[in-house]
């Protein structure tokens, strides 16, 4: 989301590390999520080379447009087939994954596996390993793809519970490309 700032909200945004924002129109404060919930926990502020935006990283709990979306960005005006990359699947099951983490779902799995901690999830990347292993021995594709995904998934978890950004992984990946 885009939104205005002024310093009163800057400083109640670093005070309680929830999102605070200047409305113009109405000349107030006003937190993210006071009514519909959906707040958002700061995890990083960096402020651009000319000193006069900020660039706030959040964990969204619920939505954060009004629409009800995740992202009030989510009008496509211009896409290259690049920009379209498949990995934003990646981006996105990681951002349904921290939301799991921050607002739990009964009956979610994701919630299960992150209540019984770090041994049940290694214990998953595990098995999923030896069963990506046993299905790039067969000569159907299908199964292979299907335990790659799963070992795709529980690999996402285990950063999310170490508190490793998916970014940092990509970033890894760049530097090795070249």
């Amino acid at each position: 989301m885009l939104a205005y700032m002024n310093k009163t909200s800057l400083t109640k945004t670093l005070e309680t590390g929830e999102t605070w924002f200047w409305s113009r129109s109405r000349g107030e404060l006003w937190h993210k999520g006071a009514t519909s919930g959906h707040t958002q926990q700061v995890k990083e502020i960096r402020y651009d080379c000319d000193g006069d935006a900020l660039l706030i990283e959040v964990i969204q709990k619920g939505a954060a447009c009004h629409t009800g979306e995740k992202s009030c960005f989510y009008n496509d005006l211009y896409t290259t087939e690049k920009n379209e990359g498949r990995a934003q699947i990646l981006q996105d099951l990681y951002g349904i994954i921290e939301d799991r983490k921050a607002n739990p779902k009964e009956g979610s799995y994701t919630n299960y596996l992150f209540d019984k901690g770090m041994d049940k999830i290694l214990k998953k990347v595990g098995e999923e390993t030896a069963e990506v292993i046993i299905a790039a021995k067969n000569p159907a594709k299908e199964e292979l793809i299907y335990e790659t995904s799963d070992l795709l998934y529980h690999l996402l978890v285990l950063l999310k519970e170490k508190e490793v950004p998916l970014e940092d992984i990509f970033q890894e990946l760049q530097s090795r490309h070249g």
